[in-house]
């Protein structure tokens, strides 16, 4: 009976120990999402976390809010000026523009019978009769004589591949080398920094950088509130100095090294920037023993039976067999410049551009991610679907031929034939380095990567 008692208060002990340790790390994943300054918004509206992009902007049900900035192409303009009428209508249009493309305008678009009209895929969030504008909060009038809101002067919208709160399917803040013009971008508050600093999105989460863009770090050797980085240790590593007059602020907190000599802490970690970087959003601190890059927000974790690789350009993610990851970017050329990257848009430009229009080609040269059946992914970031290979479209799960894939933001994600891994000649594959029409590698690191977002 003893000994019972005494399997029991251990097996207990051990329980009640990882019980803790699970709270434990729910606290640190909550606590890690990154805070955001306080604003007036109109009634319907709040502020939801996302995993990749931080804190969003959404209405009511929590559909995220994304605008469509003006940007200049080759031959013209696409998108939304500020504090004017939206250009997001319900014209469908069947012929690309030739603002862009290499190609002449007037060439047919793909699908044109079922293609849908902006709208459609992006539903203007409307405005009632009685609307009034709230700060950055205003109201416009569309084109037919209906109220839109708009946020900072650019009109606002939802996107139809958004399902639940978080999602934020629809673009990025992100900016990679040769975006498509028809890219939209989610909105969101400002990060709650102090403004001798900044959050910038890069592969492996949205990266604390200095005023000037270059990246901060902390060191496992400074204790919690105090800098123990001195003698030998400054002639690396420059302590982010605060001002007599900074006053601390949410998660920040202020340091003092010396009397009269203050230094920023965030989350209790004294903040420096490395005297050897020489480029913004740089990683490369990291790689000194003990010493991190800062996010407010790390990025989501990727399928645990995936790998990290070393290539000649930095780190990517890789599959179970080394072979990197690569993601399909896509936009058409029409005025609505519509993305062609989903299963539920046209295929035709990603077979033209992996197979020259051959699907059999295409599954050969640039394979599906395939998934077990009972896959699990540790972030919403990551889900599993079923495909037609033959079409690139969404399957039923039952479907003959079909295929239970990998898909990141909820397109598929593939690997290149005959590659070994630390291989990414896929990078770059198609028009304009894969942006308009290609593939890219999925970069977790990509600092050394001169042309890399």
């Amino acid at each position: 009976m003893r000994v019972y008692q005494t399997l029991l208060a251990a097996g207990l002990s051990v329980l009640a120990l990882v019980l803790a340790n699970g709270a434990a790390q729910a606290q640190k994943q909550a606590v890690e999402q990154e805070d955001y300054l306080r604003e007036p918004m109109p009634a319907g509206f709040q502020v939801v976390a996302s995993e990749i992009e931080g804190p969003v902007f959404a209405d009511a049900s929590g559909k995220t809010l994304y605008k469509w900035p003006l940007r200049g192409l080759r031959n013209g303009d696409v998108g939304d000026r500020k504090n004017a009428p939206s250009n997001c209508t319900d014209e469908v249009y069947k012929e690309n523009s030739g603002l862009m493309s290499p190609y002449p305008p007037g060439l047919g678009l793909p699908d044109v019978a079922t293609r849908r009209s902006c709208v459609a895929l992006w539903p203007p969030v409307m405005a009632g009769a009685n609307a009034k504008s709230v700060g950055k909060w205003t109201v416009i009038a569309r084109r037919d004589g209906a109220k839109q809101w708009a946020y900072d002067g650019y009109p606002l919208y939802t996107s139809d591949l958004d399902q639940k709160p978080g999602d934020v399917l629809g673009g990025t803040y992100r900016k990679v080398r040769g975006d498509y013009p028809g890219v939209r971008e989610p909105i969101g508050p400002h990060a709650n920094i102090p403004p001798a600093f900044t959050v910038m999105e890069v592969g492996s989460g949205r990266l604390l950088v200095n005023s000037s863009g270059y990246s901060v770090y902390s060191w496992d050797g400074d204790a919690a509130g105090k800098s123990n980085c001195n003698a030998d240790c400054l002639k690396s590593w420059s302590p982010v100095l605060a001002a007599e007059t900074s006053q601390p602020q949410g998660e920040w907190t202020i340091v003092q090294r010396s009397p009269g000599v203050l230094q920023w802490a965030f989350r209790k970690k004294p903040l420096y920037t490395y005297i050897a970087d020489t480029r913004p959003k740089s990683l490369t601190g990291s790689d000194e023993a003990g010493w991190h890059n800062v996010y407010t927000q790390q990025a989501p974790a990727a399928p645990r039976e995936f790998t990290q690789q070393d290539t000649h350009a930095g780190i990517v993610l890789a599959d179970a067999h080394g072979k990197t990851i690569y993601t399909y970017a896509c936009g058409d050329d029409a005025l609505d410049q519509q993305a062609c990257d989903h299963p539920a848009s046209p295929q035709e430009y990603r077979l033209s551009i992996c197979g020259g229009n051959d699907a059999a080609r295409c599954l050969k040269t640039f394979p599906l991610v395939p998934a077990a059946k009972n896959a699990v992914s540790p972030s919403r970031a990551w889900t599993t679907i079923d495909i037609d290979p033959l079409t690139g479209r969404f399957a039923k799960p039952e479907q003959a031929g079909s295929m239970h894939v990998w898909a990141y933001r909820g397109r598929p994600v593939y690997t290149l034939a005959d590659e070994k891994p630390g291989d990414v000649d896929g990078d770059a594959w198609g028009e304009f380095y894969g942006a308009r029409n290609g593939y890219r590698a999925f970069w977790i690191r990509d600092d050394f990567y001169a042309n890399a977002g």
